[in-house]
Order: structure tokens, then C-alpha cells, then sequence
């Protein structure tokens, strides 16, 4: 029944056609169960294990180097080539592949566990009335039209239409569900509100929330997913996972090298069609398999194998960073998408605020002698820990405040009309409730006023443990002043009193909505001599005038206290007892904004990144925050900045576009409100970080490009997000969001390495095999310095120190490519020279070398006739290791000296040294332990065909080697100038780069 909160409770019993009074028959329960289903989340079909495995490889790099691995291996094969070395190169390429698919896998494994922990705040049974007669059933038995009765503590186990009261009220926490910061009063009536939300529907109890206080009985109106929680599950179900920009940026760039490697491979096989019928091959089929080896070879150098290694490597240690600002991050991509997020959606309850009520004013009656002088005081702390101070209205420190009569009976009166527990986790090393959070601020405030009679009362409290001093001043008037009745809370009398005894003496407490105890008050206590005077016209004109100033303009929650002396003997309370009473003094409350939030606030300005409040409180009550925050004091007002859902709902689909541009609230929301909004963000191109921690969050947090969840908040929220604040705090978002950026940065300076690093190899390979010269690296040798030596320097250069200024910039585009234009250009003339002096190491053994054979450059041309022609030189020389490990100890040193340039994207050696960062130094020292290793440890030498190099030769290495340094110099110097930026779009070739795409919706 979709419109149960708008039908009186008649039509709702007729509709179902049960009897309150007994409720539905075993027939109409079958029926019902065959007509609605039963009362469960149904279990979402999972994704088979091999089809996760296999999505893991759908990529068309992937699928490059797995044909070359599997090339590698037939044409091991044909040649019938055996040993360790034949199939190193396929064996290693998978093994990579397999670890990538594997991380892949979890990651995806992990995001289905949000849809099972919805399952936890399903109620296990529940008490039901059929046949006439009450009995406990699993709440998977439950059918709409069953009558189920609640009270405290009760779970709900469906969505249910209140149809009869049995106490004087009903409170139920939703804000797991609707994020509210105080629990809600149920009632009866219908409701007449239009497009209501969950928050207007207060004659509905939602599945999965707690009833706080009272007891009712209600129908069934909807279980299973026809409930709040399976709209929410069903919300979840239809949200599929973006790609984050660095993923996009990644996956484009790797379509566009595929394309080139595909195009150099044709290309060198082409070349060289000419060559297959060299007698030195055996044949022309033999001839043309060669080449095509060369040409997986040259695949194989093109791609960097070790990136998606040397990425995950790197946003790891950035979450390692995160997690030490309280930031736990759950998906590591997510990492690099708050570097460019442009949008944060920031929940207000909890996040921007403590979520913790506190009393932050009192007023009280001063004296009346010259006219009534109202006294206010102003209370210090936002949480629930007894720790704050006093101070009267001219700021001045009230030393003892329980020795003014008012503050002492307002303590005394808190800490008895009160049911609430104030206690200390150890583990958490905080202070937390039970019970409502408006009785929890009073039970702090009467910690805060502290005990009469003590000089010393602050400093001895301070000495007490954290477990004693949490209550202690309660406990004390708890035991001076004996309990005797209660008359519980009514929604038409908005009071509570107690009747307590102490020496011989009876004193009745009262507290409740201002207007209810002030108008039953005929005295008033003052607060500068304890006297009881009564309450004139005038006096309570000014009390109501001030109450309506602490709920207007201040937006507090306020509550007024009286007290009365009662006849010696009385054991009970009637209605009638609450008349006559004595003002004792109104306190105001509120949730406090966090101390922190403003500065954050302003940082995010700063860094151009924009901030939306989301609450599903009412519109003045968040505005009231939002000053008070003081990060919106450019808004004059916030008219056309705030709006409730419903006015947005509303709103023309041109006006609904000039809102979100200009929105800074969102009031009065529900799960899928908030939804659309990160929608309706992300149509307009933002990159959207949405915070929650509700159930009622998680279809937004899985929606938005990064979900952050609180560390307090349910499971479902904390599975459905991206990254966890485990202080709750919105200022760790913005030091999480800094360090993104710095992620990212850095991530895009080891991405570059790399490539211009295999750019290196491809333009080696090519030019050696354009030049009709023998292979100048051996397959085995490129791995090696693909995984090894290109892969530690590139994993350091993720420790480069955060910008001093990276939170000043504007976040960057989602569309900017990785490496384009001018950079490109740059990675090409590295690579080219990276190329050319590996190839120039290889030829000048043969050529020059002391220890070559010193032959003419056409005789190395013209290797492959050898063995048909007379020479003075036996051809075998052609097979010495020596060329191919002067090539590939240029290829490691020259990409060392690489690493060094990519400290900065523009800035010289000389202004960033190398020592900035210690950890590239180390990977660079022991890159070479390791390249020293494999020339000089026999076993590792003929593994990887390399052989001992002379002093001579590492020498011409150095030469070879360090101009790298001197020609990206040259090259960081223009792009610090004018005409960089005039080389950037000159060298622009938008048929060669990858094509900015515009977001995938």
C-alpha cells in the first residue's frame, strides 16, 4: 500500500480487511504471502567467479601482451628451443597478469558485501497478533495486514502504518535512515503534506529503525523490497561503478599506444620483407618468423608491463599517508579521484557538526527589584565529555557556578528529570550516551555547573578517572535526592516531572517545551540571592521573548525547568500537581559545529573546489549551522543558495540547472534525493565526493566518483564508499583531498618515466631493426628492465614531496590527458635519445671498441651473410654477449639519470636536488646493486644473456648516459618560458594524442 501514511487508520484496516482486535486469520496470511512475498531482501545474483576473471583481462593492452606472451611461446616452440630461457618471457608476462587480475578480482569481490550488510538492520522476529492472539514470529513471516505491536528497543521489522497508541508517546530513531539528529515522535493522524518525504510521513514506522521510547501497535503496509530499506537496496542495485579520470586518462592512453605499437610492428615486419630470404635464416618462412619475433619484442618494449604494478604501488603508499590522517581508504583508485574533485557533498549531522547535543546558553532571572534583569550564560565544549566552561554575558569566567542559586537548581533538575546514561569507552577514549541525546547535553551540564561547598570543586573533579568523572555530579544529586514518581512525557502536555525526597522534604522537578512550563509557572527563583518571587506580566513577556529568540534567530533547541515544593507524604503524581510552579531558568542546545570546520571550509574555497551542505533537517535549523560555521559569510543571505528537496523537485529544468550552480544547502532530503543530486552534479561535469553515514547514504555513496563514509557510521554506508573518515571529521576531507592532488601529481611524473623510458626501447629496437643490424636486446633483457629497473625508481617517485601551494590550484580538468602536446612532445625527444644511445653503445663495441672486433660499420650491416661469404672475422662474434650488455646497461643508467629529471615536471636539478627525495636515491642505488648483480653473478648472467663489462666500457656508458639530463634541462627551460606554451600547441597533433573525451554518464 504505497499512500498508507495518507489514509486514516479505518481505511487502512479495510484495505488489508484485518480486525485490530484480532488480527489476520491463517488464510488471509497465506493469501497475503502469496499476493506481496515474504519479508526479506531477496539475495542479488552474483557475479560469476569467471566472468569476474575475465573482465580483468579485458583490456587491450592486456590482450596485447597475452598474445605476445603466447606468441613467444609457439615460436619457442617451433624452434624447438628448450630450457628455462625459452620460456621465460611468456611465463613472466603472465605471472604479471595474473597478480593484476587477482587485485581486480578483490576489489570487485568486496563492492557486492555493501548488499549483505543491508541485511543486518533487517528485525529477526516480532510480536504479532493472529487468530486473536499475540505471539513472537521471525520477521521473515511477516505479511502487510499483520498487526504488530513495538516498544523500546524494538527493532521494526517492516514498513508499518501506526494504528493505535498504548503509552503517551512514541519516539523512533530513523537516521540511519533519513540522517535526522534527534529521534522523531510518531503519531496517528494522517498526513496531508504533498510529494511527502520520509521526515512528513510521522504516522509511518520504517523497516530497520529503533523505537527509542513508548509503545504502539501498527499494521503492516509494506514488506520486503516494497520497503524504505528495499528502495535503498534497489537504489544500490541500479548504481554502476565509473571508471575514476585516472582510470579513463589510463585506459585512453593505452588504446592510443596499442595502436602505435600495433602500427611500429607491421611497420619493422614490413621493413624488413626484404630480409626474410637471408640464407642466415633458413628460409623465407624461418626469415618471416624472425621478424615477427622482433616485432613481439618490440610489443613487448612498448608496453609498460610494469605501470599497473608501479600505480597500484603508489596509491597504496598515498593510502598508508591518508590513513595517518584518519582517512581510511577503501578503493585505491579512489585516492587520485579527490585530486580533481570539484564538488563535495558534505552530510551536516555528524560531519560538519559533532553530532553530539550540547547546551550552549542559560537565562535566568537575575532579581526583580528594579524591574526583572535577565541574566544569560554562554557554556564551552561541543561534545559530550564533562569538560567545558561557564561564562555570565560580558565573557567573564564564573569560577564557581554552583554557587549561584538558579545554575545550582538547573543542575540538580537536569541531572533528575533525566533517564538518559552518560558513560566512557575506553576503547574509543570518548565519552558516549544511551538514550536521547537533548537529556545526554543535560546530564554534561550538570557536569559542567559542577557541586557547591568546594573551593577546589574544578580541580578535584579533573582528578577523578575518566569512568568516575563522566557522572559523578549526577550520581551525587541521584543519591541526595530520593526518587519517589514519575509522570512520563505526553505529547499534549510537552513535560516531564519527578517527585524526589531529601530531608524530609518533597520537591517536584519539571522540564519540558518552554511554553508548557511557563505557563504553568506562578514564582520565579532568582539567581542573585535564591529568593522565590512571583511572576508578574511583565517577567514572562521577557522569558517568552527570549525563548523565542534562542529558537528563532539562534535556531536552539530549548527546554525550560521548574521545580515545586510538595506535601510531606504524597507518593504520587497527578496532572493537576503540575500547576503553580517556580521558574527555574531556560537552557538552549544545540549540535554544535566542529572548531576545525571553517578553516577547512576556506581551504576548499581556495582550492576552487565547491561545498554543498546535505541534511535531512528542516531549512532555518541548517542555514542557523551554516552561519554558525562561518565559512558562508560571503553569502549575504541564502536566497537562491538553499534549497529543500522539494522546492528543487519543483523547480523548471533551465532554473534546476542555475540551482546546482549556485546551491550551497540542501535541506529536507531522503535517500533518493541525494542520489540525484550527484546525478544532476555529474551532468554538468563535476567530479562529486558525497559524505554519509546512514543506510539511507549508501545508493548516493556508491553513486558519487568518491563515496565517503564516517568511521561511526553503519556498515552498509562503510561497504558502499570509497574511504572512511575515522574521526568523522570534514576537515580530514580536505587533507585527504590534498593529498590526492599530490598523488596524482606524482603518479603523473612516474607515468611519464616510464613511457618515455619504453619510448626508448621501442626507437631501439626499430632503428636496429631499420639499420639491418643484430638484435641489440635480447626479450629477456627488456623484461628485466621494464619490471626491475624502470619499476623501483618509478614506485620512489611516489614519495616526491607534496607543493607547498597544491591546495591554491583550481582542480584539474577530468579530461586532461596524462601526457599530451608539449610533454609529449618532451617524452618523445628523451625517448628517441634513450633509443639512439643504446643503440650507439651496441654499435660502438663493434666498431670502436678496445675489446671489439673492430669491424667496418657495412660489415655489421651485412651480419646475416656472413655465413655465406669469406671474412677475416669468424661469425660467432656476432653471437657475443658483450654489445647486448653495453646496450642494456645504457638503456638502466640512462634511465636512472631519467628518474632524476622527474622530481619536478618543470623545475631544475639545481632548485629540486636529488636528495629532496631520499627514496629515489635508494631505489636508484639499488637498481644498480641489481643490475651489477645479474653482470657479475655467473648463474644470473647466462639467465639473462649479459656477460662482466670492462672499466672502458662503463665509462662510455657514463658518456653515453648523462647528456640525458643536459637535454631535459634544456627542454624544462622552455617550458617555464613563453615559448614552451607556444611549443605546446605547435607540436599539438590531434590525430597522435589521445582524444579528450568528455565523461562517460
Amino acid at each position: 500500500m504505497e499512500d498508507a501514511y495518507a489514509r486514516s487508520v479505518t481505511e487502512v484496516l479495510d484495505f488489508f480487511r484485518v480486525d485490530p482486535g484480532r488480527g489476520l486469520s491463517d488464510d488471509q496470511v497465506v493469501r497475503h504471502a502469496r499476493i506481496f512475498g515474504k519479508n526479506e531482501l531477496p539475495e542479488e545474483k552474483r557475479t560469476p567467479f569467471w566472468k569476474l576473471v575475465l573482465k580483468q583481462f579485458d583490456d587491450l593492452l592486456v590482450k596485447i601482451l597475452i598474445a605476445a606472451a603466447i606468441v613467444s611461446f609457439i615460436l619457442a616452440l617451433i624452434n624447438g628451443e628448450t630450457g628455462l630461457t625459452a620460456f621465460l618471457e611468456p611465463s613472466v608476462i603472465l605471472m604479471i597478469l595474473a597478480a593484476n587480475a587477482t587485485v581486480g578480482v578483490i576489489t570487485e569481490t568486496n563492492a557486492e558485501k555493501a548488499l549483505e550488510e543491508l541485511r543486518a538492520y533487517q528485525a529477526d522476529v516480532a510480536t504479532v497478533l493472529r487468530n486473536g492472539c499475540f505471539s513472537i514470529l521471525p520477521a521473515t513471516e511477516l505479511v502487510p495486514g499483520d498487526i504488530v505491536e513495538v516498544s523500546v528497543g524494538c527493532k521494526i521489522p517492516a514498513d508499518m502504518r501506526m494504528i493505535e497508541m498504548l503509552s503517551n508517546q512514541l519516539r523512533v530513531d530513523q537516521a540511519i535512515l533519513t540522517g535526522e539528529s534527534c529521534s522523531v515522535e510518531k503519531e496517528l493522524e494522517s498526513t496531508r503534506a504533498t510529494n511527502a518525504v520520509y521526515q512528513d510521513k510521522t504516522n509511518t514506522l520504517f523497516s530497520g529503525t529503533v523505537v527509542v521510547a513508548g509503545r504502539a501497535r501498527a499494521v503492516v503496509v509494506g514488506v520486503g523490497s516494497n520497503t524504505a530499506m528495499g528502495s535503498i537496496r534497489d537504489s544500490m542495485l541500479q548504481t554502476e561503478d565509473e571508471a575514476t579520470p585516472l582510470k579513463k586518462k589510463l585506459d585512453e592512453f593505452g588504446t592510443f599506444l596499442a595502436k602505435v605499437i600495433a602500427g611500429i610492428c607491421v611497420l619493422v615486419w614490413i621493413v624488413n620483407i626484404g630480409h626474410f630470404r637471408d640464407p642466415a635464416h633458413g628460409g623465407f618462412l624461418r626469415g618471416a618468423i624472425h621478424y615477427f619475433k622482433i616485432a613481439v619484442a618490440l610489443a613487448v618494449a612498448a608496453i609498460p608491463e610494469g605501470l599497473p604494478a608501479v600505480v597500484t604501488t603508489c596509491l597504496a603508499l598515498g593510502t598508508k599517508r591518508m590513513a595517518r590522517l584518519n582517512a581510511i581508504v577503501r578503493s585505491l583508485p579512489s585516492v587520485e579521484t579527490l585530486g580533481c574533485t570539484t564538488v563535495i557533498c558534505s552530510d551536516k549531522t555528524g560531519t560538519l557538526t559533532t553530532n553530539m547535543m550540547s547546551v550552549s546558553k542559560v537565562c535566568v532571572v537575575h532579581s526583580v527589584e528594579r524591574g526583572s534583569v535577565i541574566s544569560e550564560y554562554s557554556v564551552s565544549g561541543t561534545t559530550y565529555a564533562p569538560e567545558g566552561i561557564i561564562f555570565d554575558s560580558s565573557g567573564m569566567l564564573l569560577e564557581f557556578p554552583a554557587e549561584l542559586p538558579c545554575l545550582l537548581h538547573i543542575a540538580i533538575c537536569s541531572a533528575l528529570c533525566n533517564e538518559s546514561v552518560l558513560q566512557y569507552n575506553p576503547d574509543k577514549g570518548n565519552y558516549e550516551k544511551i538514550g536521547e541525546s537533548t537529556e545526554v547535553a543535560l546530564r554534561v551540564l550538570a557536569e559542567k555547573v559542577g557541586l557547591p561547598g568546594y573551593d577546589s570543586m574544578p580541580s578535584a573533579l579533573n582528578m577523578l578517572s575518566c569512568h568516575e568523572r563522566a557522572s559523578y555530579c549526577n550520581h551525587y544529586w541521584e543519591s541526595q535526592f530520593k526518587k519517589i514518581s514519575v509522570l512520563d512525557f505526553s505529547r499534549d502536555r510537552k513535560m516531564m516531572s519527578v517527585l524526589c525526597s531529601r530531608k524530609q522534604k518533597q520537591i517536584m522537578f519539571s522540564k519540558g517545551a518552554p511554553e508548557s512550563i511557563i505557563s504553568r509557572c506562578t514564582n520565579i527563583l532568582c539567581n542573585g540571592d535564591g529568593s522565590t518571587v512571583p511572576l508578574t506580566a511583565n517577567i514572562r513577556a521577557e522569558l517568552e521573548s527570549r525563548f523565542h529568540s534562542f529558537a528563532g534567530k539562534e535556531t536552539l533547541r530549548c527546554l525550560a525547568l521548574a521545580l515545586k515544593s510538595m506535601p510531606v507524604g504524597q507518593h504520587t503524581l497527578s496532572f493537576d500537581d503540575e500547576k503553580d510552579l517556580t521558574f527555574i531558568g531556560l537552557v538552549g542546545m544545540q549540535d554544535p559545529p566542529r572548531e576545525e570546520v571553517r578553516n577547512a571550509m576556506l581551504s576548499c574555497m581556495t582550492a576552487g573546489i565547491r561545498v554543498i551542505v546535505v541534511t535531512g533537517d528542516n531549512k532555518s535549523t541548517a542555514e542557523s549551522v551554516c552561519h554558525k560555521i562561518g565559512a558562508f559569510d560571503h553569502l549575504v543571505d541564502f536566497a537562491g543558495h538553499s534549497f529543500t528537496a522539494t522546492e528543487f523537485e519543483e523547480l523548471p529544468a533551465l532554473q534546476r540547472t542555475l540551482a546546482l550552480q549556485r546551491m550551497a544547502l540542501f535541506t529536507r532530503v531522503e535517500p533518493s534525493h541525494k542520489r540525484m543530486l550527484v546525478e544532476a552534479l555529474q551532468h554538468q561535469n563535476e567530479v562529486v565526493a558525497m559524505t554519509g553515514d546512514g543506510v539511507n547514504d549508501a545508493p548516493a555513496l556508491k553513486k558519487a566518483d568518491i563515496g565517503i563514509a564516517m568511521g561511526s557510521g553503519t556498515a552498509v554506508a562503510k561497504s558502499a564508499a570509497d574511504m572512511v573518515l575515522a574521526d568523522d571529521n570534514f576537515a580530514t576531507i580536505v587533507a585527504a583531498v590534498a593529498e590526492g592532488r599530490a598523488i596524482y601529481n606524482n603518479t603523473k611524473q612516474f607515468i611519464r618515466y616510464m613511457i618515455s623510458s619504453n619510448i626508448g626501447e621501442v626507437v631501439c629496437i626499430f632503428v636496429a631493426a631499420v639499420l639491418g643490424i643484430p638484435d641489440t636486446l635480447a626479450p629477456v633483457q627488456l623484461l628485466w628492465v621494464n619490471l626491475v629497473t624502470d619499476g623501483l625508481p618509478a614506485t620512489a617517485i611516489g614519495f616526491n614531496k607534496q607543493d607547498s601551494d597544491v591546495m591554491k590550484a583550481k582542480p584539474r580538468k577530468v579530461n586532461e590527458a596524462v601526457v599530451s602536446g608539449w610533454l609529449f612532445f618532451r617524452y618523445l625527444v628523451i625517448g628517441a635519445y634513450v633509443g639512439l644511445a643504446t643503440i650507439a653503445g651496441f654499435i660502438w663495441w663493434f666498431v670502436y671498441a678496445d675489446s671489439g672486433p673492430r669491424l667496418p660499420y657495412s660489415e655489421l650491416m651485412n651480419f646475416d651473410t656472413c655465413a655465406t661469404r669469406e671474412t677475416t672475422y669468424p661469425c660467432s662474434i656476432f653471437n657475443d654477449r658483450h654489445p647486448s650488455t653495453v646496450s642494456m646497461t645504457v638503456l638502466v643508467v640512462v634511465e636512472m639519470f631519467n628518474a632524476l629529471n622527474n622530481l619536478s615536471e618543470n623545475q631544475s636539478l639545481l632548485v629540486i636536488p636529488p636528495w629532496s627525495n631520499l627514496w629515489l636515491v635508494a631505489s636508484i642505488i639499488l637498481t644498480m646493486i641489481f643490475h651489477v648483480l645479474i653482470l657479475y653473478v655467473h648463474p644470473l648472467s647466462v639467465l639473462f644473456s649479459v656477460t662482466p663489462l670492462s672499466w672502458a666500457e662503463w665509462r662510455l656508458v657514463l658518456y653515453l648516459s648523462f647528456p640525458v639530463i643536459i637535454i631535459d634541462e634544456v627542454l624544462k627551460f622552455f617550458s617555464r618560458n613563453t615559448n614552451g606554451i607556444r611549443f605546446k600547441f605547435r607540436f599539438r597533433r590531434p590525430d597522435m594524442l589521445p582524444k579528450r573525451e568528455s565523461r562517460d554518464k
